[in-house]
Formats: C-alpha cells, sequence, structure tokens
C-alpha cells in the first residue's frame, strides 16, 4: 500500500521532498525540511533564483544564507529549472501564487501549471500536497481529477493533501517550524501521511477531516482579519472626525482581558495574503448563492485607505498654505509592512499615485526597496518608476510633507521630526515623547 511505503521513508528521514515555488513560502519550507535531514529538490521556473539556492544564497528575509548554504553543502537541497526530476520526488508540495484576475476572481492559472508539471513526471507512491491559498474545494475539485485522468488512483498510486501555509514575512518570533500546521488529506490516509510529515519539522500538527476544511481554516482566518482590519480603519476615521487620538482609544480598548482583541488600522492593506483571500471565500459562496456582506464591505473599507491618506495630505497641506499640486511629498515606507522588502499589494504605491496625480512631486526613502515600478493593475499612475532616496536632512528639509506609510526600524524618526516641516503619520510610527520633541506638524491616522 502506498501509505505504507510512504510512512516508512518519512519515519527513516529518506523520503526526497520536491517543492514546487521557491518564493516566501517554499523556501522556507524546503530549507527546514533540510535542516531536519530530509533531501529536497526545489522547483523554479525563475533560473536565478534556482541559481541563487545552489550557490548558497538566500533571497528571502526570513531564511538566512547560512542555512541555505548548510543544507546545499550537505546535499539537502538543490533548485532547479528541470521539472522532470519531480519523478525522483517521493512528495510534491505545491506553493505557487494564488493571485485574483482583474475582475478579482481567483487566477488558478499558477496551480494548474503545477499540476500539469506534476502530472507529466508523476509515478505511483507519491504524496502531492497543495499549500497555495485556495477556495475550498480545489484539491479534490481540481487536482484530484487531473491525476485521476493519468490512470492513478487515489489511496492506490498516490496520496493527495492540503496544508495551508501561514508565513508571517519579517516575523522573527514565529517561523515554520514553531508555527501549527493544519493538515486535511483528501482521505484518511492521505491525512495521516501528510501530518507525519509535517511533524517531521514542526512543533505541532493539527488535522482536520478533510481537505476542504484545510483550505476553509486559511480563508477564514484571514478574512477574520481583514474584516477586523476594515473596522479598525473605520473606526480610525470615526475618531479623527470626532477629534480623538484613535491609538489612545485602541490602547484603552486593549486592556480589556476578554472579548477584546486589538487591531489597528493603516494606510491600507498589502501583501499576497489579506487583501486577496477573502476575494476567494466569497467567489466560491456566490457559486453557492450567498452574498458574503461582511466581506464586500471590509474590502470597500479598506481599499477606500489609500484615497483617505491621500485626503490627509491634502488637507494638512491646505493648513500650510500649500496645494498638492507643485509640492514636494516624500513617502517613508513602500514595503506592505514593517523591516521586509515585499511591495505585493502596497498601499503605498496607491497613495503615491493619488499624489502624483494631484500634480506632487513625490520621492520615497525606503531602505529595503531600491526601486518602485507602478505597472499594476490596482495603480493609476503615469507607470514612471522611482527609485529610493538616500534619507539625508536636506530631503526631509525640503519636503512639504513626509507621509509615513510603513514604520521600518531602521529609520530615525527622531531625525525625521527635527527635519520635517509637516508629517503624515499612517502607522503610529512616531511615540509621544518623540511628537513632544516634534518641531514639525504631526497628522495622526
Amino acid at each position: 500500500m502506498v501509505k505504507q511505503q510512504l510512512e516508512s521513508l518519512i519515519d527513516s528521514n529518506d523520503a526526497k521532498i520536491g517543492v514546487i515555488g521557491l518564493g516566501y513560502v517554499g523556501l522556507p519550507l524546503i530549507v527546514e525540511f533540510g535542516l531536519k535531514g530530509f533531501e529536497g529538490i526545489g522547483f523554479e521556473v525563475d533560473a536565478k533564483k534556482a541559481d541563487d539556492i545552489n550557490a548558497g544564497r538566500s533571497y528571502i528575509v526570513d531564511v538566512s544564507d547560512e542555512n541555505v548554504k548548510k543544507c546545499v553543502d550537505a546535499g539537502k537541497l538543490t533548485a532547479t529549472t528541470d521539472f522532470g526530476r519531480l519523478a525522483e520526488c517521493d512528495v510534491i508540495i505545491i506553493c505557487v501564487p494564488t493571485p485574483l484576475r482583474k475582475t478579482k476572481d481567483p487566477d488558478m492559472s499558477y496551480i494548474l501549471a503545477a499540476g500539469d508539471e506534476i502530472c507529466k513526471y508523476m509515478r505511483r507512491g507519491q504524496l502531492v500536497i497543495l499549500e497555495s491559498t485556495t477556495y475550498p474545494g480545489t484539491t479534490d475539485e481540481v487536482l484530484q481529477p487531473m491525476f485521476e485522468e493519468k490512470g492513478f488512483k487515489l489511496d492506490e498510486d498516490f496520496l493527495l493533501a492540503f496544508s495551508p501555509e501561514r508565513v508571517d514575512p519579517g516575523n522573527p518570533q514565529f517561523q515554520t517550524h514553531n508555527i501549527p500546521k493544519v493538515v486535511g488529506g483528501v482521505t484518511k490516509d492521505s491525512t495521516d501521511v501528510a501530518s507525519l510529515l509535517y511533524g517531521k519539522i514542526v512543533n505541532q500538527v493539527h488535522s482536520v477531516s478533510s481537505a476542504r476544511v484545510a483550505e476553509a481554516c486559511k480563508l477564514w482566518e484571514n478574512t477574520f482579519r481583514a474584516i477586523n482590519i476594515g473596522m479598525a480603519n473605520e473606526m480610525a476615521k470615526v475618531c479623527n472626525a470626532l477629534g480623538i487620538d484613535t491609538w489612545e482609544v485602541v490602547r484603552a480598548a486593549a486592556t480589556k482581558p476578554f472579548g477584546f482583541m486589538p487591531f489597528f488600522p493603516g494606510p491600507g492593506i498589502g501583501g499576497h495574503c489579506i487583501p486577496l483571500d477573502p476575494h476567494y471565500l466569497s467567489w466560491k459562496a456566490r457559486q453557492h448563492g450567498f452574498d458574503s456582506q461582511f466581506i464586500s464591505l471590509a474590502e470597500q473599507i479598506n481599499s477606500s485607505m489609500p484615497r483617505y491618506v491621500a485626503g490627509l495630505v491634502r488637507d494638512a497641506l491646505n493648513e500650510a498654505e500649500k496645494s498638492v499640486k507643485g509640492s514636494n511629498i516624500l513617502i517613508l515606507g513602500v514595503a506592505y509592512k514593517k523591516d521586509i522588502d515585499d511591495m505585493r499589494e502596497s498601499p503605498a504605491l496607491s497613495i503615491i499615485d493619488l499624489l502624483r496625480s494631484r500634480g506632487a512631486e513625490v520621492k520615497y526613502h525606503d531602505p529595503f526597496v531600491s526601486e518602485v515600478t507602478f505597472d499594476h493593475a490596482y495603480t493609476i499612475g503615469d507607470g514612471e518608476p522611482l527609485y529610493n532616496e538616500e534619507l539625508t536632512d536636506e530631503l526631509l528639509a525640503n519636503s512639504d510633507c513626509v507621509v509615513i506609510c510603513t514604520e521600518h526600524s531602521e529609520v530615525d524618526y527622531s531625525r525625521v521630526c527635527e527635519k520635517a516641516k509637516l508629517i503624515v503619520d499612517t502607522r503610529n510610527a512616531l511615540n509621544e515623547d518623540t511628537r513632544n520633541g516634534s518641531k514639525a506638524r504631526v497628522v495622526r491616522l
């Protein structure tokens, strides 16, 4: 039986692990397997990424060069663009992107492409696991039929499961090994073997009854966050209208030891998960005649925040008897969250677009991002790229307004307050002591 064969290989650390997609999810995963003694093959369409890994270099903030080199030197990690080597793997884990189309419907093309490659080289005795975030039913409605059309039978020839990624880039506290892993197989045998596998590299595995439960779990987690961030953003608008300090309200509410969890407002939501995942759930709900109103409302609120921030900048400049048109505006931070280089869906890009469309001269400083391009579906600008500016005293002094979009730790905010004339702080990056000693006028979200 395929179950017993795979269990034996996993128990002895002899199972060869293949990971398709070596980004923020796939690279930390395959390195963790390598550190635990499993041989892994990483599959990439980007030859440069494969070359970097084989040279012992990491391009992911959460994975050190040291650990990549350690795995490569020990013969536990190889990266390749040759998908024919999938036939060598006992376990194949899919970690490819799942973006949205312009219509905000799921774009399954990367999963389908990965499935097609597996089908070309599939052999009896393999476990396939999907980690890419997707709608409930993808694993058994999309992947299972693809493999069965090749003549393979589930449980007899192969196993199939879903285990949602739970990566939080830039978080030093929670990484692959200490984040609980949810696992749901299409069959019980699939659940058992996939759970055994992940138990080799993570501290806690939580098995569920089906792949669909595991798929829904991931969407629920991120939809929960999107909705509560939407509420925080709406409350920030209310507090601003009432002349109340939003952040003080959140801190006060967070003292309640039960029934409250703090969420914080911001210039919008970014990254590959929070802005996208709720759409996968609402899309699937629509297929069953259900309108997910909470999700739609949260999306409306969160997507309105860049325009709201641009309005704060406009009003702040008006108070200084300046117009947006012709003003020099400096954006601090363009990554979607602090201390990483990931700009996917970053609200800072939309804020820059809005300000440039109103005639502002915009520059940016981000210690993690050397260049910003605007060839994205969600931006409205003219497509001209921007390049990172050194954060000099002169740059700060010559800026009519400084907008803090991402609160990177490397930035000296005391110096920003000392040299700038006007600051719009969307992240509460300026603490009370910094604000009190500031020569600048500070407008907070």
